[in-house]
């Protein structure tokens, strides 16, 4: 029996009574510390994150240390560019002291439970759908008379835009309109005819 469990961005594969260093845990000596599992390995594999919930992985922290010192040399040549510095990593050291899985079958009585109270609360969810496909209907009824006044309307609106009048607003002339661009179009090339008179 053996997790993977994952922590400090790492993942190491631990069993019951085994000792590792991990980074730096913000607990204090002799505390017990929950790993999150990625997966659990006995009897069948433990994969999915439904499964991993009930399995639980405890470790008790030993102690504080410093890992070893790692010489850190920059150079760059022709410049008497030379610098020399040192990094000690913070760990912790960790036992393993429990990987325990809460048995399938309480969950599957939890999900057999859960399952008896959806079967009773489907028959009261399926009274009132009846209902709801009677009122449709009714529905679509009162819309469709109410669409075909709308086309009309549209109709009305692209007719005021051709120059027809509204009731009560007064009728506007087509001839001005027409006329404007018209002069527009007659000043440019006199504009022209003018630049090259002269």
């Amino acid at each position: 029996m053996y997790a993977i469990v994952k922590t400090g961005g790492k993942q190491y594969r631990v069993h019951t009574g085994q000792r590792l260093l991990v980074e730096r845990l913000a607990v204090e000596a002799g505390a017990e510390v929950a790993l999150e599992p990625i997966l659990y390995r006995d009897d069948d594999t433990v994969l999915d994150p439904a499964g991993l919930e009930r399995v639980k992985v405890t470790a008790k922290v030993i102690e504080h240390v410093r890992g070893e010192k790692l010489r850190v040399f920059k150079f760059k040549p022709k410049r008497g560019y030379r610098r020399r510095t040192g990094h000690r990593q913070a760990l912790t050291r960790i036992e393993v002291s429990e990987i325990t899985t809460q048995k399938a079958k309480a969950a599957a009585g939890a999900r057999s439970s859960e399952a008896k109270a959806d079967e009773a609360k489907a028959p009261e969810a399926k009274a009132p759908a009846p209902k709801a496909k009677a009122k449709a209907p009714a529905r679509s009824g009162a819309n469709a008379p109410a669409a075909k006044p709308k086309a009309p309307a549209a109709g009305k609106a692209k007719a005021t835009e051709r120059g027809k009048a509204k009731a009560g607003e007064p009728a506007k002339d087509k001839a001005p309109a027409k006329a404007r661009p018209k002069a527009k179009a007659k000043e440019a090339p006199k504009d022209e005819e003018g630049s090259d008179g002269s």
